[in-house]
């Protein structure tokens, strides 16, 4: 390295970079010498920064060597990574998941060249595992609680306006459902869209949109429904699955998934279909009265998140999320979204005198 650069300045000239290129392009993998030569093509200023070079190698991009990349020339682009051949049938995997989530050639190349599955998706498995079966199927003893069975409001877990002050409801209450259908459909969705997404975005960012849908589906509940309980996992998932339909509208020609029209449609119907039963529950007559049915208001918090954070969250692969204005917009709103609901918790059902069904 010094006699390239014999004034340590941590910059090499682009002549000397593309020598080196040519001289030890064999030994490179094909995905990063195409990256090395469109960073080399796209510099103006005639040199190239050493630790652009390590961060490639190394598997990282900081924002300075991806807007590099990104104002260079085309040629990153002019193969497109679906007519890669030879592939082993994890590689395919790979390639698929890239294609199925990330909009931009140059993102799906990068995700192909860098992914290692480790760590796995933990987040989306486990998540479905321990919430929806071990939890149902071993402690309850039964794979699913009825909104008819007798334990369904005898338990901690869901969420219910007269134990509102039990903060860990707001969350746990993703451990039960309304029924085997309701828990068929949110582990489908959560499986099919959210491990992909985790795959790809890492668990940081999916827990995070996942729990932001949670918790903002009960609390919606809690200001708009404010005398009904809350079971499922739906706003964690709608948020999932919101968001991930946004950022497919908003980048439709950059999306390469096959289908995609109708992958949306069958979304938007199962969605539509589990919405309006749950719609249809909370007003059906109780089997337990005088307490209600469980809220359909946890779905649309799930969705205002995933149009918001989570389009956000999603919208830029790997670019860091404090460097985005939006970024910042959308988390103040829902914070101060947040704080409105603890206090309208602490003080509105006293104020109200709203008269709420008796405690399980």
């Amino acid at each position: 390295y010094p006699q390239f650069d014999p004034d340590n300045t941590g910059y090499i000239s682009t002549e000397k970079f593309r020598s080196l290129l040519q001289r030890h392009g064999s030994e490179l993998d094909p995905h990063k010498l195409e990256v090395l030569l469109a960073l080399a093509d796209s510099n103006s200023e005639g040199r190239i920064c050493y630790q652009d070079f390590v961060n490639l190698m190394s598997n990282k991009r900081s924002n300075s060597f991806r807007q590099a990349i990104l104002q260079g020339n085309r040629r990153l682009c002019s193969k497109a990574l679906l007519e890669e051949t030879g592939l082993s049938l994890t590689q395919r995997l790979i390639r698929h998941v890239a294609y199925e989530t990330l909009p931009r050639e140059i993102d799906r190349k990068w995700y192909y060249d860098s992914y290692t599955c480790c760590p796995p998706p933990w987040f989306m498995i486990t998540i479905t595992i321990v919430a929806f079966f071990l939890y149902n199927g071993v402690v309850l003893d039964r794979f699913v609680l009825q909104v008819t069975h007798p334990l369904y409001l005898k338990n901690s877990l869901l969420y219910h306006p007269q134990l509102r002050a039990q903060a860990w409801r707001y969350l746990t209450y993703i451990f039960m459902h309304a029924g085997i259908e309701h828990l068929g459909l949110n582990v489908i969705l959560q499986l099919l869209v959210g491990v992909p997404l985790e795959m790809v975005h890492g668990a940081a960012r999916i827990s995070f949109v996942y729990i932001a849908g949670v918790v903002a589906g009960s609390l919606a509940v809690s200001v708009a429904d404010m005398t009904a309980p809350v079971v499922g996992s739906s706003g964690g998932v709608y948020a999932l699955v919101s968001a991930h339909l946004a950022n497919i509208v908003m980048n439709w020609s950059g999306m390469k998934c096959q289908f995609k029209l109708l992958r949306m449609a069958v979304a938007l119907i199962c969605m539509s279909f589990e919405f309006g039963r749950a719609v249809w529950l909370r007003f059906h007559p109780s089997a337990y009265p005088p307490c209600p049915h469980p809220s359909f208001m946890a779905h649309l918090g799930g969705v205002v998140v995933g149009i918001t954070l989570g389009v956000i969250i999603l919208r830029n692969y790997e670019q860091r999320l404090q460097d985005q204005s939006l970024w910042w917009i959308f988390i103040s709103i829902y914070l101060i979204f947040v704080l409105f609901a603890i206090f309208w918790n602490i003080f509105a059902y006293n104020l109200l005198d709203l008269k709420l069904p008796p405690p399980p």
